[in-house]
């Protein structure tokens, strides 16, 4: 190996060993004469349905699965696809997840039990008094942590970050109550993700969301029965990078994702929007963008070369998609979506081939080595 490949990897190693630093302003720089609040319908995903300029338009990403399962190639079995589908039950099937106000059906209140007194329900109290936000604050991560999250964060709710209209094109109003934003990471699994852009990779991604979808759900009803206000979202609602960073949980990596300490960009994020008195956690830098800045893995491993391989970021979007107006690497998303059309399941290569994933336990991997697990 020559030497000047040997010092370029030794920098490397020590940036992403970068001791965790507390900015006094959060890692990002916004452009506020050009930056918008996104609007919804813009995202690929409502894009491919309305925008025939989209790169995509009119594909479905299954739309090629029986082609694929004929093609008996490794990692995309029936038996791949079976689970796949598996995976996103509770995310597309349990809509309550996504509830703005307490679920029927959900405390002693709303069952028939013989003799329960009336008014004896948690919606019969008064609002819960918080006397310490830095208390509940760690009883809310608490409480994340045990439905499921594996990191959690606060901050401060900036409305830059709510979307503008939602993908059906109604506008997004958050009552002015809602202060705080309680934002959750969900690992994915580094065995199936380290297989992509195979079908395990994509039953990470599934499981993740409907882990997703039962934390904020609980966490929901939990701030509820104090008497409090939550809005509960995955994708939707508003954007979960941003938050993400203002919540401390980490900085944005070349391949357009959150890179947190812990798991590397191999996270999916989910936040809750309430009134609760909380105190917010502080943004983080542990050098990812100097970091990225020198690393092209991501960029070099897509396939169809979404990702920017230019050294620095800018404020220049590359599709609609994108929302321009911040510093950053802008991801062609038309190019990703058409891709995962072309192979029948999601894409995770850049998060796997990340060394923040490898240093945090994962790698790429066979397909079969997820059913050997």
């Amino acid at each position: 190996m020559p030497r000047g490949e040997k010092e370029n990897i030794g920098s490397l190693f020590q940036l992403t060993h970068c001791p965790i630093r507390t900015p006094e302003k959060p890692p990002y720089i916004v452009d506020e004469l050009r930056y918008k609040r996104f609007d919804e319908r813009n995202t690929v995903f409502s894009r491919v349905r309305w925008d025939k300029t989209c790169i995509g338009y009119g594909r479905s990403i299954e739309e090629r699965m029986l082609e694929i399962l004929a093609q008996r190639r490794p990692g995309y079995s029936r038996v791949d696809y079976a689970l796949y589908s598996a995976s996103w039950t509770v995310n597309e099937t349990y809509k309550g997840a996504f509830s703005w106000e307490k679920l029927d059906g959900v405390g002693r209140d709303k069952r028939d039990y013989p003799g329960e007194r009336t008014g004896s329900s948690l919606a019969s109290l008064k609002k819960y008094r918080v006397k310490d936000p830095a208390k509940m604050s760690r009883q809310i991560k608490r409480v994340a942590k045990f439905f499921g999250a594996s990191l959690v964060g606060i901050c401060e709710l900036d409305r830059r970050w709510i979307y503008s209209h939602t993908r059906s094109g109604n506008p997004v109003r958050i009552p002015e109550g809602f202060k705080y934003a309680v934002v959750m990471a969900v690992e994915m699994d580094p065995v199936g993700i380290g297989t992509s852009p195979a079908v395990p990779a994509a039953v990470a991604t599934g499981n993740g969301y409907s882990r997703m979808a039962f934390a904020i759900a609980c966490l929901g009803e939990f701030i509820r029965g104090l008497g409090y206000k939550a809005v509960q979202m995955g994708n939707d609602t508003a954007l979960s990078i941003p938050l993400a960073i203002d919540a401390g949980l980490g900085q944005l990596g070349r391949n357009g994702l959150l890179i947190t300490p812990e798991f590397g960009p191999r996270v999916r994020l989910c936040k809750v929007f309430t009134d609760l008195p909380l105190k917010p956690d502080k943004p983080i830098d542990f050098g990812v963008t100097e970091y990225c800045k020198k690393c092209r893995k991501c960029a070099e491993a897509c396939e169809v070369r979404a990702i920017s391989d230019e050294a620095d970021p800018s404020f220049e979007d590359v599709c609609l998609s994108n929302n321009p107006g911040v510093l950053k690497w802008y991801v062609n998303v038309e190019l990703c979506y058409n891709f995962w059309c072309d192979n029948g399941v999601d894409c995770s290569t850049c998060i796997t081939v990340c060394p923040f994933n490898i240093r945090s336990g994962g790698k790429p991997r066979k397909p079969a080595e997820f059913w050997e697990s």
